[in-house]
């Protein structure tokens, strides 16, 4: 998704140039708390982010000038140095995460279910077109995941993995439907979470899903597939439970009844 694409609820997309520094703020706070970014880890830099968000770089430094006051991030000098983050919930996050994620929830979990129809088309197409190379392009984002020791690289190896998978899905359309999606879903930044938790219920479905490519079976590859892509709308709906139980009260819960259909997916 382009920074500058239409269409879909305000908070799903990208934010337009000139929007408040609230509203980047929110963004901002809203990916650290569902594992976006992980404390430790580097924010993109500023150029970068501020494409991802689409808006201007004034307006992004502002809003991180908020986030290293409220001690969510740490600005670091020298080679490896820029925003580092330090804090996966403080205190702007009750706030953001009501603000992002409440007001579109029923549609957030109609794109989800949407994703993994979509990332199940993929897989099974993956299995009937992959070719050896494609193969050894999993096997070895494979084995850097399962070996990944920070989120860094389990973040990087894990795009690996299923850029192979599009890769040999052998059609650009649904490769940009499926990154169109996951920006959607996730505050306007095709950026999959990633937590501990979420690494350890990856791991067998990765090792699932690229041993049922590499034996041709569209039928589970397409199985495995739709019950993995359930996490990015797991990432979000425990930021949303953490928020209820911090702050219990009719409007907090509504998500909760929201999740039914997505779990059919499982």
């Amino acid at each position: 998704m382009t920074p500058n694409s239409e269409g879909g609820s305000a908070w799903l997309g990208p934010l337009r140039a000139g929007r408040s520094v609230d509203a980047v703020t929110d963004r901002l706070v809203t990916a650290i708390a569902v594992g976006d970014f992980s404390p430790g880890e580097r924010l993109p830099p500023e150029r970068e982010l501020a494409a991802l968000l689409g808006v201007g770089r004034a307006t992004l430094r502002d809003a991180l000038a908020r986030l290293r006051d409220a001690g969510y991030i740490v600005t670091r000098r020298g080679r490896n140095g820029g925003a580092v983050v330090l804090e996966g919930w403080g205190p702007l996050s009750d706030d953001a995460v009501r603000r992002t994620l409440l007001p579109g929830w029923d549609e957030l979990v109609e794109l989800s279910d949407l994703r993994c129809l979509v990332e199940s088309t993929i897989a099974r197409t993956a299995a009937e077109r992959r070719t050896p190379a494609h193969l050894a392009a999993m096997r070895a984002a494979l084995a850097e995941h399962e070996a990944a020791r920070d989120a860094v690289t389990a973040r990087r190896s894990d795009h690996d993995l299923h850029q192979a998978v599009l890769d040999a899905a052998g059609n650009r359309h649904l490769a940009r439907l499926s990154r169109e999606l996951l920006a959607r879903m996730n505050v306007g930044l095709a950026i999959e979470p990633v937590t501990e938790e979420l690494r350890r219920r990856a791991a067998p479905q990765h090792r699932a899903l690229v041993d049922a490519i590499a034996e041709g079976d569209p039928e589970r590859a397409g199985a495995i597939a739709r019950a993995h892509f359930t996490i990015t709308h797991d990432a979000l709906r425990h930021a949303v439970e953490r928020l209820a139980r911090r702050h219990p009260g009719p409007d907090d819960s509504h998500p909760e009844k929201s999740t039914v259909s997505v779990s059919a997916t499982r």
